[in-house]
């Protein structure tokens, strides 16, 4: 089975709990690891954005790496996230961390440091030179200050063997389809974006990697699987009920959003690391109420 076949679907960019100490909580992890995978996503993310990987420190991201391989116990494929703006500490990130039973990594393009479209390409081909694992792209403008064009990243697809997909987070429908109609056909191309997953999977995309499938994996999953299926009356019907979600996911901050409705569930304690906070008091009432309607 190809990677693309083996992560159509929904993945989880999963959350980092918790205690109230800031340090990392295993147990919340691991509740929410069975929480998405019940849920029926068919992967999950380990260090993506919405892990706070930013202000996590690589001790505490390689022990959440094993933690996950380990609470998942193979029930669905591990994407491991490894990125940043220092190509070569990426390249020894990739060389160094445990990534023996993940199926890929997925990294974002360079932040901060804006660069051209020849220094994105050059970058993720030094990465995929090195990776022991199929690298998938990560075009997310809106945290990295530059966008990675289509004709960037079908490129890549083209040129770099070892680069087998990309989470296409930009917003702009004529991107996404510039480069679906473009790269190669065994070429994985998922979203980034949950409030456009339809859309985006009727132009042709494969899923999507989510932030709203942490709290609500069975209804974001289901809605993945039936557009799919070209069932685009029933997984609409879901996604009305989930527009309000979608707002007030990100009305001040991701992940600050999605730990407020998963803190309302039981599943972690509503704490992030310093720059980020929770979200305010009068948002997490609304997140509240919202999750009572669904």
């Amino acid at each position: 089975m190809s990677l693309r076949q083996q992560l159509k679907g929904t993945g989880v960019a999963l959350v980092t709990p918790f205690t109230n100490d800031f340090q990392v909580d295993y147990d919340a992890l691991g509740k929410v690891i069975d929480h998405v995978i019940d849920g029926g996503v068919e992967y999950v993310v380990t260090l993506g954005t919405t892990g706070e990987t930013p202000t996590l420190n690589k001790e505490e991201k390689i022990k959440i790496v094993l933690y996950t391989y380990d609470k998942v116990n193979n029930r669905v494929p591990v994407v491991v996230g490894i990125g940043g703006n220092n190509t070569a500490e990426i390249i020894s990130d990739l060389q160094t961390y445990p990534l023996d039973k993940a199926i890929a990594v997925l990294s974002a393009a360079p932040y901060y440091s804006k660069p051209s479209q020849e220094g994105i390409y050059q970058h993720y081909k030094a990465l995929a030179a090195v990776s022991p694992k199929p690298v998938l792209l990560y075009n997310v403008p809106g945290r990295t200050g530059r966008n990675m064009t289509a004709d960037t990243t079908v490129r890549l697809a083209k040129d770099v063997p070892n680069i087998a997909g990309i989470k296409e987070a930009s917003g702009d429908m004529m991107q996404a389809m510039q480069i679906l109609r473009d790269a190669p056909e065994d070429f994985l191309v998922v979203s980034g974006d949950d409030s456009l997953g339809v859309p985006q999977i009727a132009c042709g995309m494969d899923g999507v990697i989510s932030v709203i499938a942490n709290t609500l994996p069975k209804q974001y999953s289901e809605l993945v699987r039936l557009s799919l299926k070209n069932d685009f009356n029933a997984a609409n019907a879901i996604n009305k009920k989930l527009l309000n979600v979608y707002d007030l996911l990100f009305a001040e901050n991701n992940p600050a959003g999605v730990k407020a409705y998963m803190a309302h569930q039981g599943l972690l304690q509503n704490k992030l690391r310093l720059p980020v906070t929770p979200v305010s008091d009068a948002l997490y009432d609304k997140i509240g109420k919202s999750l009572e309607k669904l």
